[in-house]
């Protein structure tokens, strides 16, 4: 027998003979109808990332919204979003003419396929009866069982009926429901008929899209018209609210044989809704919500396992696994529900025998996602990660069990391949005379500034993508911030200060986190002694378990993950075993120390290699001023730069503003203002001022020190505005640069078909390039056209996170021509060398379509590296494609050959 090792490299497949095994064809199906399109995507960026490789082959296919089905580029799984991946299929993607003609393909071209489409289309059943139809094997559960799961009401009656406790709910099924009976329903469930609080959520619809609070019968049922003629379900279901619990999460996973189900549930996680101070005013109604499922927020914070008594973690584990079972599910899943520290008197108790009451509460399943989230930090890799699996790992034993149930592929076997080993916690001692030929990697992320999350993001990303090279050891590190929250001004400025600030060394569960907050709690939590025996004999025991199961597949090798503490440095300490262990640092810290030359600075002065740009550089970059000076004298070869105002921000709590209005638009000689932080970036704090009013309200924001400002609140329409926190000591104040509005139209939104439109009367459209290389010699990748979806100024969302936020990667020759694009990347490069930019870097610029000249925005030399970033677009844009790992390697290549 034949075993082929298949590697992509440059977007193509490597191919060598090996014996004993042979390479699996996997095809992965993302999209789908739901609008949980954009977490679809995140998903298969994430399985794309783990699991192409050595003995695994991934064809990537595509599903829009109108069930349109494409074959697609692997380079096209790393499009931002839905708007920005249609925009392009007709240009890119192989169509198929029905969902037939996609189902018989599959069926020649794959061995097996891994639907990751979420919601409608992909939970209900539908992808999976196709498929069934044409025989083709796919991972998870089958349709029949898909329908009845996933429907939230079905489910709860099947789960009443098997014994479990259910939440009280109400079926709402079109518009014209009787008022009377739903008043019934309150008073049987004593809740006040005006007051009453409730949930409102469609009956078949997944991250949390469409759940509200409701106060009220009226109340209620205006609810559930609303996310009917939204179109979200047309059956709706009225719950009570379930107050005073706390919210969990499990993945089950199988590891049973042949038809044996051996469910497993791994370690369950806790979902604490946290409000933090005056400025993050606590809601009423607050929910589990999208925003704070998907986005970096400090309103949530996890905890796996959960803070509740052993016999509760045991139950939930118990309950799972019998649920898993009497829905008869497959392979994988993930099971959410509440914990009631005392029994909720308005709990459905069916009879005597009822599963979930324990000594200390009850415990209620509510929702079974049959496809769980898949994104880098999903609980699916946050809960495997603690019982010793890493990411590639967990993917391929589910992968491998599903393929079980097909005679066809139940032999193959060894496929796992080679797992990425090399990520470890540091130690003080010699824990590094392991792997003597691996290079060590030190990637460090976090910090003060308001950008923090953003670099966690950007940290975990390249952590993961450069973990794929076993020639590296690499290391994820957190620069803890220096308090809860500070003023700006004590962000250290003097060396002994910055050198005492603390690094952790984090092992691999520890980094799958959203916030910064979120991991700094986790590894004070994971050195708590009570805390850590609880997790470590909990952890044995569910591996225990997994093995009984494992133990009889021969393609199971081993758990990759070992049970490590995090490990507590000086900043002073680190940089010295950077040195020692001759280490390269990558860095992801985004603004702050990290991005204002003094982390630069400080690694210079013990010799230690690391990515981007020299201190010098740094500093300049990081000071919008600095970098318009710097750049002022390339006016005459097509380098323009924009008039600045700097205020102190205590001088603008202390004048009139109709005074600090009228001085700013005299002296910029403009009517509307763009305002934004000194010195950070991520488009935090960044705003359209159009009168003095909106300025009155961004001053009291910053005076308030409000975390973020709602949308519309300003005169000119906008998305939600991210403040910076600490709010900064200094602003600039700019004319805001009007550029034509781009509208991308899809064959989707208009019968018309799809395409761009755009007056183009001023001729300038607003761009980001990276630039990357060495010192002297930078070149620019090909640049994005940023298209802004709400407003004028792009989120922080926008620009970082999967499903927000689209760019036009290169610009389209309708809006610039290749010679123009041609002078634009000469000037972004003249640019790049005169600052001295090294390794890689991104530039936000205005370009004149007709001329290439280039207006300057602001340079960032520690840019976004999230997995949805631009900078991921332009890299693939490359010839020959540079894929994700393969342009982190280079820009770590770049680091260690940097100029001295």
């Amino acid at each position: 027998m034949i075993f082929v090792e298949v590697a992509v490299v440059g977007g193509g497949v490597m191919e060598k003979a090996k014996e004993n095994g042979r390479v699996l064809k996997v095809g992965l199906i993302c999209g789908g109808p739901s609008a949980e399109r954009g977490i679809s995507l995140n998903s298969a960026r994430s399985l794309l990332d783990h699991l192409q490789g050595d003995n695994l082959h991934v064809s990537c296919y595509y599903i829009d919204c109108n069930l349109n089905a494409y074959a697609i580029s692997s380079a096209q799984v790393y499009s931002n979003t839905p708007a920005d991946f249609d925009f392009k299929l007709e240009s890119l993607a192989q169509s198929f003419q029905s969902l037939s003609d996609l189902a018989k393909h599959l069926a020649t071209a794959v061995d097996i396929v891994f639907p990751v489409i979420h919601g409608k289309f992909g939970e209900d059943g539908g992808i999976q009866e196709l498929l069934e139809r044409y025989n083709v094997p796919f991972v998870g559960t089958g349709s029949k069982e898909c329908g009845q799961a996933f429907d939230k009401h079905k489910a709860s009656l099947e789960l009443r009926k098997q014994g479990f406790l259910t939440v009280p709910s109400f079926l709402v099924q079109g518009y014209e429901t009787n008022k009377s009976e739903v008043s019934e329903w309150f008073k049987k469930h004593q809740l006040d008929p005006d007051l009453g609080k409730v949930v409102v959520k469609p009956t078949r619809g997944g991250s949390s899209i469409g759940v509200r609070v409701a106060y009220g019968v009226d109340d209620s049922l205006l609810r559930a018209n609303e996310i009917m003629s939204e179109g979200i379900d047309s059956k709706v279901l009225i719950e009570i609210f379930l107050e005073g619990g706390s919210e969990f999460t499990a993945i089950v996973l199988d590891v049973g044989s042949g038809s044996d189900c051996f469910p497993v549930v791994l370690l369950p996680t806790e979902v604490e809704l946290q409000f933090r101070g005056a400025n993050d005013v606590k809601e009423n109604d607050a929910i589990f919500n999208y925003r704070r499922k998907y986005l970096p927020t400090q309103q949530v914070a996890y905890h796996t396992p959960p803070r509740f008594p052993l016999e509760v973690i045991e139950n939930i584990r118990k309950g799972a696994s019998l649920l898993f079972q009497q829905l008869c599910l497959q392979d994988f899943a993930r099971i959410d529900g509440w914990f009631l520290p005392n029994p909720g008197s308005k709990l459905s108790l069916s009879s005597e025998s009822d599963f979930g009451r324990t000594e200390s509460g009850s415990i209620v399943f509510t929702d079974i996602n049959l496809i769980s989230g898949m994104e880098q930090t999903s609980f699916l890799f946050q809960q495997a990660s603690k019982v010793g699996f890493s990411h590639t790992n967990i993917l391929r034993s589910i992968i491998h069990h599903a393929c079980l149930r097909f005679p066809n592929l139940a032999s193959v076997s060894g496929i796992s391949g080679q797992l990425p080993s090399r990520s470890k916690s540091l130690q003080l001692n010699d824990s590094f005379s392991h792997h003597e030929g691996a290079r060590k990697v030190f990637i460090i992320f976090g910090g003060d500034t308001s950008e923090r999350h953003v670099s966690l993001m950007s940290g975990t990303n390249v952590w993961l993508n450069l973990r794929a090279f076993h020639d590296l050891e690499v290391t994820p590190c957190l620069l803890s911030p220096v308090r809860e929250f500070s003023t700006s001004a004590d962000v250290g400025k003097k060396t002994d200060d910055v050198m005492n600030r603390t690094v952790w060394s984090l092992p691999y569960s520890l980094v799958l986190r959203h916030t910064t907050e979120e991991v700094l709690d986790a590894c004070m939590e994971a050195i708590e002694p009570e805390r850590a025996a609880i997790t470590s004999n909990l952890r044995k025991k569910v591996m225990n378990e997994l093995m009984q199961g494992l133990k009889n597949h021969n393609w199971f090798t081993e758990f990759d993950i070992a049970d490590e503490l995090p490990v507590k440095f000086s900043l002073r300490q680190w940089i010295k075993l950077a040195k020692e262990v001759q280490a390269t640092v990558f860095i992801a810290v985004h603004g702050g120390i990290g991005e204002d030359g003094t982390l630069q600075s400080l690694l210079d002065a013990e010799g230690v290699p690391y990515s981007g740009p020299s201190a010098l550089a740094s500093k300049i970059c990081m000071d919008k001023v600095a970098t318009s000076v710097a750049l002022k004298h390339l006016e005459n070869s097509g380098v323009l730069t924009i008039n600045k105002d700097v205020r102190q921000k205590a001088d603008l709590f202390n004048k009139s503003i109709n005074d600090t209005w009228h001085d700013l638009t005299s002296k910029l000689q403009c009517q509307t203002l763009c305002v934004k932080p000194a010195k950070d970036g991520c488009s935090t704090g960044v705003a359209r001022l159009c009168c003095s009013k909106d300025l009155a309200i961004y001053v009291k924001a910053l005076e308030d020190c409000l975390l973020r400002i709602s949308p519309n609140s300003l005169s000119k329409v906008h998305g939600m505005i991210e403040m910076p926190n600490p709010p900064p000591e200094h602003l600039i104040f700019e004319p805001f640069i009007e550029t034509d509005e781009i509208i991308v139209t899809t064959k989707f939104q208009n019968a018309t078909g799809s395409g761009l439109r755009w007056k183009g009367n001023s001729r300038w459209v607003e761009i980001t390039v990276g630039v990357i290389g060495k010192r002297g010699s930078m070149h620019s990748l090909s640049p994005s056209v940023t298209v802004k979806e709400s407003g004028d100024i792009l989120s922080l969302e926008e620009k970082f996170q999967g499903g927000t936020g689209i760019n036009l990667t290169p610009p389209p020759l309708s809006i610039m021509s290749e010679n123009a694009l041609k002078r634009c990347k000469q000037r972004i490069e003249l640019i790049a060398n005169t600052l001295q930019l090294e390794g890689f870097s991104r530039i936000d610029a205005f370009v004149n379509v007709d001329s290439g000249e280039v207006l300057i925005i602001e340079v960032n030399t520690v840019p976004g590296m999230t997995p949805s970033t631009v900078l991921i677009h332009q890299a693939l844009a490359e010839k020959p494609p540079l894929y994700p790992h393969q342009f982190f390697r280079k820009l770590l290549d770049l680091a260690s050959e940097r100029s001295t």
